[in-house]
């Protein structure tokens, strides 16, 4: 691993060494499961890593709904608890998100440079057992301070009670997921999205599935509310990563004849040079979302819960953008390995184009059924309407956080993470947090709706000038090209 990253691949005279001329003739080293995403149209590399992902994500974030949905006939404080559940557990998910973004970062710009099998299967063992390391940490510390946490976001009574009894089988079931995330990366990484889709979807099913059973209680299973609910996923964690570990051992993805402690360290330091920006990165949204849901809950209980719904929604009907953003980092990352940076520019610029086409039509369509969907994935009138608001309004800036997240997704697959964590970081607590804080304040609700939107837009722009700063753009727009000249020069500078 530590040869792909050295100044070993270049000769003394600046020509291209052996060792990499070997690598680049063919791809002799990749990995029988890995694909070729430098190959055929950009689209097509985008669509073969993207859409597998759209059904993974569906189903993992129909866990959510699931929950929701049993939640809200189990009873309000239920449904009220898991909306002050969403955002916290969310941003420690997106904590080991944030290592496989790392993972699938370095994998595939070595796949890309043509790395070898023993090097590449090194490097999955090593990220496995660093996901292992940091989940354990976070959850004995989550499941210490979840109490306090939550009262401190405004939780108490019942409504503390029932999120409470979630957090034990989340935190036991975290070090899985953390685990067999880091191993489903190794499969986009090498353009084989479609085992990590496998893997979620089926893991969503057998979820949802339990969920009820859980939840109300089933013959001697009694009933459980909201740690029925935390139980269910921590079966169904269990299950899928038993599977994926099966798969991965079968294809020989995942082995131990590759001298496995070798280059442990620089693995280390490679996969954590991008991880933990982006882990920081994807956990800043959630974390700032928690700051918002307490905003929220100096309005009401049912403004919490319909605030919490309606976030769940969102987070459904952003799919095709979170498959994207999955799908931009493989695609990116071969292309910056291989050295073809048009190809990756071409790459950044389609995502973008679909983002917000994608996004303005969704806002139109919510407009319309807006209420009927509120009604359905909440359990009163009070928590309808503030749900139903929040799609007619804040959807208007979907196309700014589609835009955002697959930005960092690609400077994340170029080495640039600390970018990207800068973005979110930026959006949230310099923007969005004030905003909605001072907003609720003086308007209430639509305050936070308003400041949510602006937030969203002024990240799209963002995030197209940093992505023209880093190489990944070369668009010639002023209100794009100017502040990314300065901001390029500061770098250097710096």
């Amino acid at each position: 691993m530590q040869r792909l990253l050295s100044a070993d691949w270049i000769g003394g005279d600046g020509t291209l060494s052996s060792q990499r001329l070997e690598k680049l003739q063919g791809g002799a080293g990749r990995m029988a499961s890995d694909q070729d995403l430098n190959s055929g149209s950009v689209g097509r590399a985008l669509v073969r890593v993207s859409a597998p992902m759209t059904l993974g994500i569906l189903g993992v974030l129909s866990v959510g709904l699931a929950d929701a949905f049993f939640l809200a006939r189990h009873g309000d404080a239920s449904l009220a608890a898991i909306g002050f559940i969403f955002p916290v557990t969310t941003a420690l998910t997106s904590l080991s998100i944030g290592l496989s973004a790392g993972t699938s970062a370095v994998l595939s710009r070595s796949i890309g440079g043509g790395a070898k099998d023993d090097e590449q299967a090194r490097m999955t063992l090593h990220a496995m057992l660093l996901g292992a390391i940091l989940s354990v940490i976070v959850a004995v510390f989550f499941y210490f301070v979840a109490g306090w946490l939550f009262g401190l976001m405004g939780a108490d009574g019942k409504v503390l009670d029932a999120a409470v009894g979630y957090v034990p089988y989340w935190c036991a079931s975290f070090p899985v997921l953390v685990v067999g995330m880091s191993l489903n990366s190794v499969f986009r990484a090498g353009g084989r999205s479609e085992v990590a889709a496998i893997a979620m979807l089926a893991q969503s099913v057998v979820n949802i599935g339990l969920d009820p059973v859980m939840i109300f209680g089933w013959g001697p299973l009694p009933e459980q509310g909201t740690a029925g609910a935390g139980l269910a996923t921590l079966i169904a964690r269990g299950l899928s990563f038993v599977g994926v570990c099966i798969f991965a051992i079968r294809v020989r993805a995942l082995r131990l004849d590759c001298s496995p402690m070798r280059d442990i360290t620089s693995s280390f330091q490679a996969i954590g040079k991008v991880g933990a920006p982006a882990a920081l990165s994807n956990a800043i949204n959630p974390a700032g979302m928690a700051i918002i849901t307490a905003a929220v809950a100096t309005i009401s209980d049912a403004a919490v819960a319909g605030f919490g719904a309606a976030g769940r929604i969102q987070a459904f009907v952003i799919i095709p953008m979170l498959a994207l953003s999955s799908g931009i980092g493989p695609v990116v990352g071969q292309a910056w390995g291989a050295e073809k940076t048009g190809r990756a520019r071409a790459a950044v610029r389609l995502t973008f184009v679909v983002c917000v086409i994608y996004s303005l039509a969704v806002a139109a369509l919510l407009l319309i059924i807006a209420d009927p969907v509120a009604t359905l994935m909440t359990a009163g009138d009070g928590a309808k309407d503030f749900t139903a608001s929040y799609l007619r309004i804040a959807s208007w800036g979907f196309f700014g956080y589609g835009v955002l997240i697959t930005a960092n997704a690609a400077m994340n697959a170029r080495d640039r993470a600390l970018w990207s964590m800068t973005l979110s970081a930026s959006r949230i607590f310099l923007i969005y947090v004030p905003a909605a804080w001072a907003g609720v304040m003086v308007f209430g609700y639509t305050g936070i709706l308003a400041a949510t939107v602006t937030a969203n837009a002024i990240a799209a722009w963002a995030a197209i000038v940093a992505c023209r700063s880093v190489g990944l753009l070369d668009e010639q727009w002023a209100i794009v090209e100017t502040p990314a000249r300065w901001i390029a020069q500061r770098s250097r500078q710096a």
